[in-house]
């Protein structure tokens, strides 16, 4: 069942989990710290709020050093021409997508010849009227 909101024990494993390599704990030591078994942790990680939660935690943890790693990212791509890191730099500052589009102006502006059917309707109308 998907949790609807988290508890104290929750929130104290996610701020261990969210750490580079668990803050050097295992995850019997933060289960054990939020009084819970090793696999009610494992359970909570399953679920899509703690997850979500965890993730935001991640980011809040990471947010400080982003401008050390995007300067590292650059150094590689210009001085190894990692063309992966070139990507994903991209990405990031919103100058390459995945994605592709291509439209079809023809199916846009319509038939051409109910375009000219038309053309002709609204030009009898135009000489009737006059």
């Amino acid at each position: 069942m998907a949790l609807k909101s988290l508890r104290t024990e929750q929130l104290i494993a996610i701020n261990y989990i969210a750490l580079p390599k668990r803050g050097g704990l295992t995850m019997q030591q933060i289960a054990d710290e939020c009084k819970v078994s090793r696999q009610t942790l494992y359970e909570w990680m399953k679920d899509p709020l703690f997850e979500s939660e965890l993730k935001k935690q991640m980011i809040r943890n990471t947010r400080e050093r982003l401008p050390e790693a995007i300067a590292s990212m650059i150094d590689h791509v210009v001085d190894g021409g990692n063309a992966a890191m070139m990507k994903l730099l991209l990405q990031m500052n919103d100058m390459l997508t995945d994605s592709v589009s291509v439209d079809d102006k023809l199916t846009k502006a319509g038939d051409v010849d109910a375009m000219k059917e038309r053309i002709a309707k609204y030009k009898e109308k135009s000489n009737v009227n006059q």
